[in-house]
């Protein structure tokens, strides 16, 4: 469904990577990480502009190069291992608006999740226009992390229960369900980012992604695991 809502698509991308070196655009099935992110981007009904943010000239000619818009290099105080990604993306909007760029919604992308696909987008876009909320993150339900799951060390290195529950043993189908933000997608209203700084607040709604689409990348390992599922998708 398209809208009458002005909405950015914002995708992050700098250059600093401490579990792969130059993660952003290490190769993933014979594009760049940050390739993947862009294509679907690119193929949503809802964005109005499909911009990345960078402090990075190589990666700023690799998004050009797969279709994304890159007006401005990202200062590099906004660009650091601490730097919070709400002053990119504040950095980000404010630099739209002075060249004339007003947008209702952001939604930020993340390279590091490349499983997720132009109809998440455009879902997720849809859910948080016909329910009138404020902000929207993408989660996935929690199952061998579940908290009925998970246990502390005592200080004498002994195993303690991080929750407990009446039942000595608990069955997956007799515990309530939990999330966790799994970095797919982000949503907000401009305005409301710019007040409260977070995308999570009381007026969050949630999209669910399914435990494969969840997969970040962080280290090799992550690149290996995606990789598969990316040529066994249609197994799944």
């Amino acid at each position: 469904m398209k809208y009458n809502n002005k909405i950015l698509g914002l995708i992050l991308a700098r250059s600093g990577s401490k579990g792969i070196k130059q993660k952003n655009i290490s190769k993933l099935c014979g594009k760049p990480l940050i390739a993947w992110t862009i294509n679907s981007a690119l193929k949503s009904k809802n964005l109005t502009d499909v911009i990345l943010s960078t402090d990075s000239a190589t990666i700023a000619k690799i998004g050009k190069k797969f279709g994304a818009d890159v007006p401005f290099i990202r200062p590099l105080k906004f660009s650091k291992d601490k730097s919070p990604s709400i002053d990119a993306i504040e950095h980000a909007i404010k630099w739209l608006r002075k060249k004339g760029k007003n947008y209702e919604f952001v939604v930020l992308l993340e390279p590091t999740s490349p499983l997720r696909d132009h109809n998440d987008i455009d879902l997720a876009i849809n859910k948080i226009i016909k329910l009138k909320a404020q902000s929207l993150v993408s989660v996935s339900k929690a199952v061998a992390l579940h908290p009925a799951y998970l246990y502390k060390k005592t200080k004498a290195e002994k195993i303690k229960p991080f929750k407990t529950y009446k039942k000595k043993y608990i069955r997956k189908q007799d515990i309530e369900p939990v999330y966790f933000m799994e970095g797919t997608i982000y949503i907000s209203k401009v305005s409301t980012l710019l007040k409260k700084k977070t995308f999570c607040h009381k007026n969050t709604l949630m999209y669910e992604v399914p435990k494969w689409k969840s997969l970040e990348i962080d280290d090799s390992l992550d690149l290996i695991l995606v990789r598969a599922i990316i040529q066994n998708k249609q197994k799944i």
